[in-house]
């Protein structure tokens, strides 16, 4: 029996429908489930709690992949350059701590790996780079609903005007690790 390398990716970087949409396309990833956590509400946090800002989470993206085709820092490298990690508590139109710029990492060695890839990207951009990078606490599944947002909903007007541009880009920067 042939052993598959999965491991776990957690990263927010504004909507999690954004986000979710781009590693959907990414070679070697198996599952992404939008979800929320860095925050300290009791309980399960629900969208709409999370979207009042009053929790605390943000809203993120667990990325299950395949080690073996696609590694930790190839997924911090496309999450960093497929949002604008120099946005404090915003993405586009979208503001608030809940759309804050994160990494979560799972372990020692995705922190280190994380720590190495923001270093490298500082210069990429004019301004700062304000990604959060934080050990992963509770990480609690989104709804339903949110869940393949773009899959389900591709030809409403946010999926058009946000998502579809950053497809784009993940097309043209990263075209080798997509499927």
């Amino acid at each position: 029996m042939v052993k598959i390398n999965f491991e776990v990716a957690t990263v927010g970087g504004g909507c999690f429908w954004c986000t979710e949409a781009v590693f959907q396309e990414v070679k070697g990833v198996v599952k992404v489930v939008s979800g929320y956590t860095g925050g300290n509400a009791p309980g399960k946090p629900t969208y709409r709690e999370i979207c009042s800002g009053l929790t605390g989470h943000a809203e993120v993206v667990q990325v299950t992949f395949n080690a073996d085709i696609i590694s930790y820092e190839d997924i911090i490298l496309i999450f960093m350059t497929t949002h604008d990690p120099t946005s404090l508590n915003r993405q586009g139109a979208d503001s608030g701590t809940q759309y804050r710029s994160v990494i979560y990492s799972h372990n020692n060695k995705q922190q280190k790996t994380a720590e190495a890839v923001l270093d490298q990207m500082t210069g990429a951009y004019d301004k700062p780079i304000v990604t959060e990078l934080s050990p992963l606490g509770i990480f609690y599944d989104a709804e339903k609903d949110h869940q393949d947002y773009y899959k389900n909903n591709s030809e409403q007007g946010y999926c058009q005007v946000v998502i579809n541009p950053k497809l784009a880009k993940l097309r043209k920067l990263h075209a080798d690790k997509l499927n």
